[in-house]
């Protein structure tokens, strides 16, 4: 059972229905008992970080010790920049700390919210991207973005007038700042590629 992270900020609804939709066994939960026993974590959102980090509340500290613990996360959108150590949008709010980095404005001379599809281009093995061509199209929307600083991530980049991070993986832990449930058949492909990193792991307990 891949556990979607409730807290009532956004996309959730949709990420978990997206998953159904490909025949995943997957349900909308923030009970602790639920993260801890799920095959997989799924943080997704739309909204700004630091709204975003105060309603998923204690729910976070669940999400922080599943992925300590080796449970696949991903985070999506929002989601995603909460994987990062602090964000800077509208002040300055910390994130769970799981890969290192920080969230920061998109730079000023761009369209701001970058909103639309962009090419995204994955370093070499990123298991997220398995089955998929190396550059494919994926719907962004969103205004900062995350500043990896992390040796052990692996990124994959789109170029918005500069290398915009896309895309992490690091061991367990893995982000999108792209949104997979709008990105059509690459994006459904991303969600099979977590379900499948789920199941691996499952079978290894």
């Amino acid at each position: 059972m891949i556990i979607v992270v409730d807290y009532d900020v956004g996309n959730v609804k949709s990420v978990c229905n997206a998953l159904q939709h490909i025949g995943c066994e997957a349900k909308l939960s923030r009970r602790p008992e639920d993260i801890e026993n799920a095959s997989g974590l799924v943080l997704p959102g739309v909204a700004a970080f630091g709204y975003a980090i105060n309603a998923l509340g204690e729910a976070a500290v669940s999400v922080k010790e599943a992925a300590l613990s080796r449970k696949p996360l991903l985070g999506i959108c929002v989601g995603y920049q909460m994987l990062f150590d602090q964000s800077s949008e509208y002040g300055i709010h910390k994130g769970l700390g799981l890969i290192k980095g920080n969230v920061v404005p998109i730079p000023a001379g761009r369209v701001i919210p970058h909103m639309g599809w962009n090419i995204v281009k994955p370093s070499p093995d990123m298991e997220l991207f398995a089955g998929l061509e190396k550059e494919k199209h994926f719907y962004f929307a969103h205004s900062f973005y995350a500043e990896i600083t992390d040796p052990d991530a692996k990124i994959a980049y789109t170029d918005y007038g500069f290398n915009l991070t896309a895309s992490v993986q690091k061991a367990n832990i893995y982000g999108t700042q792209f949104h997979p449930e709008k990105s059509g058949p690459a994006g459904l492909q991303v969600l099979r590629n977590f379900a499948e990193i789920c199941e691996r792991e499952k079978d290894k307990c």
